[in-house]
């Protein structure tokens, strides 16, 4: 088993950009499990009403309402990232008080929320990818279904943009996603040199 001296280890990012194969190949590596953000905010969803938590629900009762631009998507996503916060910080605090160590992964955290978990035993690294034309690819590869995904891939870049600029501002590590093969050892190396050890 790989050597670890944190107990937790969030890796944030935008979708496509390859985080839940790398976290895969490091839950392998360390022999410990891992928790999806996202069904976090699945859950949270499920017991909540748009009146309890109107940012969380806002994309399910809004989505079809008229045609939404990158941005305005980067923003609602921000505003249900921010809603989120509360309960990413709980699970966390709760594998720290009497959980096993765990890699927590996904789209729902902010770099702000990331600084203010960080510690000795909580570190936190964000994955980007800038070129929407890999992002288009990697959802196509992941979904070939849907299509190409241009405004999804548009939406990734400019929220892994906003993420890579805010994890600078609060010291934590923002690497790119690319190469691909290389991703979990990089992951694994910012997480030991993060300013947070």
């Amino acid at each position: 088993m790989a050597e670890r001296d944190w107990h937790v280890l969030l890796v944030a990012g935008p979708s496509g950009t390859g985080k839940s194969t790398a976290c895969a190949t490091l839950m392998r590596e360390y022999g410990i499990g891992t928790a999806e953000l996202d069904d976090l905010n699945a859950a949270v969803v499920a017991m909540t009403t748009p009146d309890q938590q109107p940012a969380l629900h806002y994309w399910s009762t809004h989505a079809t309402e008229r045609t939404w631009t990158a941005e305005e998507i980067v923003d609602v996503t921000l505003a249900t990232v921010t809603a989120l916060a509360p309960a990413v910080a709980a699970v966390v605090n709760a594998h720290l008080d009497h959980g096993p160590p765990v890699i927590m992964e996904g789209d729902y955290l902010l770099p702000s929320s990331a600084a203010a978990l960080s510690g000795p035993q909580v570190r936190a690294v964000f994955v980007y990818e800038p070129d929407e034309d890999q992002l288009i690819a990697n959802f196509l590869d992941r979904e070939p279904d849907e299509g190409p995904q241009a405004m999804r891939a548009e939406v990734s870049r400019r929220y892994g943009e906003w993420l890579r600029t805010e994890a600078a501002a609060h010291g934590l590590p923002a690497i790119p996603a690319r190469p691909f093969r290389t991703l979990p050892d990089r992951i694994r190396e910012a997480a030991d040199r993060s300013p947070s050890s």
